[in-house]
């Protein structure tokens, strides 16, 4: 049989919500009716604050998951003393987003190493040919202007590789004069290529 409902019949009060405060406290006795309310109150504000900082949605969302994840397995370490609720799980929100934006900063600051280091520049042969044809052409018309004696030394040491003791004997001349040979063809050659001392 239906009763009918009259003025002169209570209604029952509606509940008034809980304060984060509250539902946090819940939380870390494992209430996960009190966890899902708690979500439903602070979750745009989380979500909006990391959004403000990572820009890309599905970062943010997957960032505030997380800081989800660790309200419910530390909610019981959060203390009344030290502030809010929301205020605590807005640091933690932010110092997840900060994380993430490092992180991301790392590996694009780690990709550009690595493909600056694994990039091989381009070689251009005929270039290199040429600047080399020219730096030899250089140092035979510099070499052209010692005199023969000097010119045999510098050869013989420089391009034959022989010891001055070696150069000397071939050249049937005492070391000492060798050496100045060498001293002096090696300065006069810096000399005409024009390289500074």
């Amino acid at each position: 049989m239906l009763k009918l409902v009259t003025r002169d019949t209570e209604m029952p009060e509606a509940a008034t919500p809980s304060t984060p405060d509250e539902l946090l406290h819940r939380v870390a006795g494992g209430d996960q009716v009190a966890f899902a309310e708690l979500y439903d109150q602070t979750a745009p504000r989380v979500l909006g604050l990391i959004k403000r900082l990572l820009k890309d949605h599905s970062q943010s969302e997957e960032v505030a998951q997380e800081v989800f994840l660790e309200i419910w397995q530390t909610a019981a370490r959060f203390d009344t003393t030290r502030g809010s609720a929301a205020s605590w799980m807005l640091t933690m929100a932010h110092r997840r987003a900060v994380d993430r934006v490092r992180a991301s900063q790392a590996g694009r600051d780690r990709d550009l190493r690595i493909g600056v280091r694994d990039m091989s520049p381009e070689f251009d042969s005929v270039t290199e040919s040429v600047e080399i044809r020219i730096e030899h052409e250089r140092v035979e018309r510099a070499l052209a202007r010692l005199t023969e004696l000097q010119r045999q030394a510098v050869q013989l040491a420089y391009y034959g590789g022989y010891s001055h003791s070696e150069v000397a004997t071939m050249l049937g001349v005492p070391i000492g004069t060798v050496k100045t040979r060498l001293r002096d063809g090696m300065i006069r050659l810096r000399d005409e290529m024009g390289v500074a001392s």
